[in-house]
């Protein structure tokens, strides 16, 4: 990695000016979630996936329309079911008799950003098709391979609490997502305003674009730029290497988890104009990045209280 540059030398002004423009709008339309709304743009800038575990009715659509509204992306929303089928997602070859041949009918996923809605109610195998877009970028079918578009950027959502009939995500899946993160419910002043205010929907239907496709690609460019040094990269080491050993948990963090840690830590360090970053962007993201790769033990208790622990435990040099 290159010694820090000036943040011109990263992002030309006008990208930079619309980035935070782009930031702004998605928080006039998901209102008072500032903090979520940052980590939802820092993972689609990472070319990472999110995960939301929240309630009903929090603004988990609302995020994933509002955000792909601002930068001008194709959206798709999937609500999976427990009959849903791989095909349904990937889409079908379908026989054409006046051609004399098969005809590829693309699904759901070829879009940039997929609203998975309630993924967990899937069975394994419809899941396991969305990895593979998900970790690849391509999906097969019948022997051929189709590239998804670019960006791609998933928000898979489920419901905490309402476990009947579900299917847990298995951890090869969950280590998909760079982020969980949860929306909860909003403070009083939002809550008032989402009342009194316009419906969402609306808002979003009016929204115009503030960044293009071409915007996000340059911008995850400028991520890669972003520097990090060698003591950053010791300090995200620790943490690492604290989470195999820390007590109450049975799986740590594996070198992915790191290299997903570092890559966010620069989407977030982009995110507040710097071109290089520190600590504090680690830290920020630590639990959301962390938390559901962590397996504690059986009585090891909740993953995000453990990661929260471990950045606690593990000191700045």
């Amino acid at each position: 990695m290159a010694e820090p540059a000036a943040q011109a030398d990263i992002l030309t002004e006008a990208l930079s000016r619309s980035l935070k423009a782009a930031q702004d709008q998605v928080n006039s339309l998901v209102l008072g979630k500032s903090h979520e709304v940052r980590l939802a743009f820092v993972a689609l800038l990472s070319g990472g996936h999110v995960l939301i575990e929240d309630l009903p009715g929090l603004g988990k659509t609302t995020l994933a329309h509002a955000l792909a509204a601002t930068l001008g992306l194709e959206f798709q929303r999937l609500q999976f079911t427990s009959d849903l089928l791989p095909s349904d997602i990937v889409g079908v070859s379908v026989y054409d008799a006046a051609a004399r041949q098969f005809e590829f009918h693309p699904g759901p996923v070829f879009a940039q950003v997929l609203l998975a809605d309630e993924i967990n109610r899937a069975p394994p195998r419809t899941q396991s098709a969305l990895l593979e877009a998900m970790a690849e970028r391509q999906v097969s079918v019948d022997g051929t391979t189709h590239v998804l578009p670019e960006p791609f950027f998933v928000i898979a959502t489920q419901n905490p609490l309402d476990l009947a009939g579900t299917y847990p995500l298995p951890d090869s899946q969950l280590d998909r997502f760079l982020l969980r993160l949860s929306l909860g419910y909003p403070g009083r002043e939002a809550e008032r305003a989402l009342l009194s205010g316009s419906d969402r929907r609306d808002l979003i239907a009016r929204a115009l674009p503030v960044l293009g496709p071409d915007d996000v690609l340059r911008l995850r460019e400028a991520v890669q730029r972003v520097h990090a040094s060698d003591a950053l990269i010791d300090y995200v080491q620790a943490l690492i290497a604290r989470s195999r050993h820390h007590g109450g948990v049975r799986v740590g963090l594996s070198p992915r988890a790191g290299i997903a840690l570092l890559r966010a830590a620069r989407a977030h360090a982009l995110m507040l104009g710097r071109a290089h970053a520190v600590p504090e962007d680690v830290q920020a993201l630590f639990a959301s990045v962390a938390a559901h790769r962590i397996v504690p033990e059986g009585d090891g208790g909740d993953a995000g209280t453990l990661a929260k622990a471990i950045l606690h435990a593990v000191a700045v040099d």
